[in-house]
């Protein structure tokens, strides 16, 4: 079996082959991809006249090769997705998004460590360790959302300043994808209730949770990069009020976040559950922090409750650098 190397480029030969002849006349293009936490080697046709295409990823043909060995096999199932996609993708109208931009610009947490290089591409603001970035809306219902990153040639196209981003970011996200803040008690009857289990029995299992070790799911109404309700200070003073506590927030994603009473544990340890949780359950492109955070109810303010030694989300922990003696050897 191929290596992934030489699975890339046997790709960019064999790829257009496949393709149906209507597609021979393209460009194909293999250029890497910053997504949130990785970079892929995205696969785009290339167009003249045409300004967006759907891109596929090698990373992905080269999972299925692995799983089925064939290469042939693999080459066109690719090939017919991207097909499909290419007539799915929507019209867009660059000059209508750039006409009401300011009113479908919204923001996303992403972890800061994890993305210095996608970072360097796009106007963003540090909080804590993770930070803001920008999207401008280009179509949302709901079953999916579509938008577009706003990299610095974009914000320039607009005429924005970071902060002016940040601003219309703030109101927008709030319209467009309201905070929701939701006891895992509810999520999890409502998960039972599906399975078929009766109500009452549902209630009897839950009613065991005591309050204090109650979880509270904090996302937005689509549960779509939801993380960055935290933002929202005015929903965790809520939370934090009726529960009579400061509050711990694990970051279970990049769509959600959980809050806990600060009684529930020492963050520490909190900590040590989210880094286990999101290497054995969440992907890398969703993982969001290994770190905890602590809301204080009376200074109303959000800050780092822990410190962890593994920052990085894929699991790679940085070499120490090598300490050479300098000293001279005696003779």
């Amino acid at each position: 079996m191929m290596n992934y190397e030489i699975f890339k480029e046997v790709v960019k030969e064999k790829f257009m082959d496949y393709m149906p002849e209507k597609f021979k006349g393209m460009e194909l293009v293999v250029e890497p991809v910053e997504k949130v936490n990785v970079t892929l080697d995205g696969i785009i046709l290339r167009e003249e006249g045409r300004n967006i295409s759907p891109t596929i990823y090698i990373n992905d043909m080269y999972k299925k090769y692995q799983d089925c060995g064939d290469l042939e096999e693999t080459l066109m199932a690719a090939c017919d997705f991207m097909e499909r996609a290419y007539e799915q993708v929507p019209v867009v109208d660059v000059d209508s998004i750039m006409k009401d931009a300011n009113e479908k610009i919204v923001f996303q947490l992403i972890n800061t460590e994890q993305n210095k290089t996608f970072l360097e591409q796009v106007p963003h603001r540090e909080f804590q360790d993770l930070s803001i970035v920008y999207k401008v809306i280009i179509s949302a219902d709901k079953d999916a959302v579509q938008s577009s990153k706003i990299t610095n040639e974009f914000a320039k196209r607009l005429g924005m300043s970071e902060e002016q981003l940040f601003k219309c970011a703030a109101e927008n996200t709030r319209r467009l994808f309201p905070p929701v803040v939701r006891s895992m008690n509810d999520i999890m009857k409502e998960m039972f209730a599906r399975d078929g289990m009766p109500q009452e029995i549902a209630e009897m299992m839950i009613a065991e949770i005591p309050p204090e070790q109650t979880m509270w799911v904090i996302s937005n109404e689509k549960g779509i990069n939801g993380a960055a309700s935290m933002l929202y200070e005015n929903e965790l003073h809520e939370l934090a009020e009726s529960l009579e506590s400061d509050l711990y927030i694990l970051p279970s994603s990049v769509h959600e976040v959980i809050a806990v009473s600060s009684d529930m544990g020492s963050p520490e340890m909190l900590a040590q559950m989210v880094v286990e949780v999101n290497m054995q359950e969440v992907s890398l492109d969703e993982r969001l922090s290994n770190q905890v955070y602590h809301y204080d109810k009376d200074l109303r303010k959000l800050t780092l409750a822990t410190d962890t030694p593994n920052k990085r989300l894929d699991g790679i922990v940085a070499e120490p650098p090598l300490v050479y003696d300098a000293k001279e050897k005696s003779r």
